[in-house]
């Protein structure tokens, strides 16, 4: 065998989940709220960031789409939408969010109008964004792969907030436990379309650099609020107003 042999496609899929690794559940500010260690308003400025990528979700994913010609993957992607942005009838995900935002304290207009949104966090998401837009279609849907990891820390915050954070409604984290099954379903169906596609060596590394990319934006992300909310060093601290 040679350096160039592809991957098995065990081989290949455990390549993906051993980037775990990298995944932002071992960023110090979520080890922090984990643990308990995080005050409230480092809570709220991490639910206030993280609305700005649960609104651009269905942005991505109207990407793929519209980049996407096969019917049969339109067909399924399209429930990620739904997932996030509801249905005639039904709330969807970030209306979840929202409710999660006020049971932290902060009001509707505060979240939607996304006055706490860090520019590291929004450059780290516009990027994300964009290259769902421009990518092949098939790269930019394996990249929604760092899902392989997201039940585990979904997890977590459904068996440590109401000890860690009892000031937390507990009805607000309903889309924690709603994302449970809906990102193992969006998981086994972006597996398929990464084994089935990544043939060659080079292909397979190549995903394996996509995946990488977008455990970079959740990392920076999380450096942003970590700066910010940990560090009491928010984008132009040193400036007088």
């Amino acid at each position: 065998m040679t350096e160039q042999t592809p991957w098995s496609r065990a081989e290949f899929e455990q390549k993906l989940r051993d980037m775990e690794r990298f995944y932002h559940i071992k960023h110090p500010y979520h080890v922090m709220m984990h643990e308990g260690k995080l005050n409230k308003k480092q809570i709220q400025g991490w639910v206030a960031n993280r609305y700005y990528y649960q609104i651009n979700i269905p942005l991505k994913d109207a990407a793929i789409m519209a980049n996407c010609p096969d019917r049969d993957t339109r067909a399924q992607w399209i429930q990620r939408i739904i997932d996030h942005d509801g249905a005639p009838g039904e709330q969807g995900g970030i209306e979840a969010w929202i409710q999660l935002g006020e049971a932290v304290g902060l009001s509707r207009e505060e979240i939607t109008s996304e006055q706490h949104v860090l520019p590291g966090v929004r450059f780290a998401v516009d990027a994300y964004v964009n290259f769902a837009r421009q990518a092949d279609w098939h790269e930019a849907a394996s990249s929604s792969l760092t899902e392989l990891f997201a039940p585990k820390i979904h997890q977590q915050r459904l068996d440590n907030w109401p000890e860690n954070y009892p000031w937390i409604a507990t009805n607000g984290l309903s889309y924690f436990q709603n994302r449970l099954s809906e990102a193992r379903r969006d998981v086994e169906h972006g597996l398929r379309i990464t084994l089935d596609w990544y043939k060659t060596r080079p292909q397979q590394e190549r995903m394996v650099d996509i995946l990488k990319f977008k455990l970079d934006i959740l990392w920076t992300m999380a450096d942003a609020m970590h700066m910010a909310y940990v560090h009491e060093m928010p984008p132009y601290f040193t400036v007088e107003s």
